[in-house]
């Protein structure tokens, strides 16, 4: 993969941090981004300045977009850009500024970055039928319903899906060269969630990295990870809403 370039926007810790860190291994020309510039300097420190390129970057300012033009012209045309920053909480009190602070990273970082990136994709002729721009995006499985335990998280993330749907259809009707991933992690051992708490079908990060890079490879669509959580989303779809809103049991 010497030749592959990649740009990851939420690259300073969890399952960002980990795909960063499983892609320089392999050589990749890199760009990573987030708002800690020191965790961005250690990747540097452990791989090599020659391949890796920073830049500080929260993506909740509009001056997140200047950060990743910045990050495009260290690394070159990118084959691919994962929007992997995210913020995830149970707020069970409902915290005005834990769910306004989760939908300003979720859904309004998203949509800038990745927009941003598909604008960059339509007047860049190096992008063709042949090649093209592969947008991916971590979402959730909770984004499979509303969690009454988390819900600014699981809703961000459901529209993190459907901008995705809107997204693709849109690049087909302008004609731009993108393919989009949805990536649908369950639970991951990453900082983001409780250390108090049990989370059933809790995958190690490196697991979670090794899932996403073999569905990006493959150019799947849909990423979802592992099998258990494919099964359990199944059933999801299928209880109707006014019994999952009575289930009141589910806390996770």
């Amino acid at each position: 993969m010497t030749d592959f370039r990649a740009i990851i926007i939420g690259a300073t810790s969890g399952i960002g941090r980990e795909v960063a860190r499983s892609l320089a291994q392999r050589g990749v020309v890199l760009g990573i981004a987030g708002r800690r510039a020191e965790r961005l300097e250690e990747l540097v420190a452990e791989f090599g300045s020659e391949r890796i390129f920073t830049a500080a970057m929260d993506v909740r300012e509009e001056s997140a977009t200047e950060a990743l033009d910045s990050l495009i012209r260290k690394v070159g045309t990118p084959d691919l850009l994962l929007y992997a920053s995210g913020i995830g909480k149970q707020n069970p009190e409902l915290n005005a500024e834990i769910e306004c602070q989760t939908v300003l990273t979720n859904s309004l970082g998203m949509v800038r970055i990745v927009d941003h990136f598909l604008n960059y994709v339509k007047c860049e002729p190096c992008y063709n039928a042949s090649h093209k721009a592969h947008i991916a995006v971590i979402t959730s499985v909770a984004g499979t319903m509303g969690m009454g335990s988390a819900p600014a998280y699981s809703a961000t993330k459901s529209m993190q899906s459907s901008y995705l749907v809107a997204l693709s259809q849109h690049a087909r009707m302008e004609r731009i060269p993108a393919i989009f991933s949805d990536i649908r992690p369950g639970f991951v051992a990453t900082e983001i969630l409780n250390p108090e708490k049990h989370y059933p079908m809790l995958i190690s990060v490196d697991k979670a990295a090794n899932h996403i890079l073999q569905g990006l490879k493959r150019r799947r669509r849909i990423i979802t990870f592992d099998w258990r959580f494919k099964l359990l989303t199944l059933f999801w779809r299928l209880i109707p809403r006014c019994l999952w809103e009575r289930m009141t049991f589910v806390r996770n």
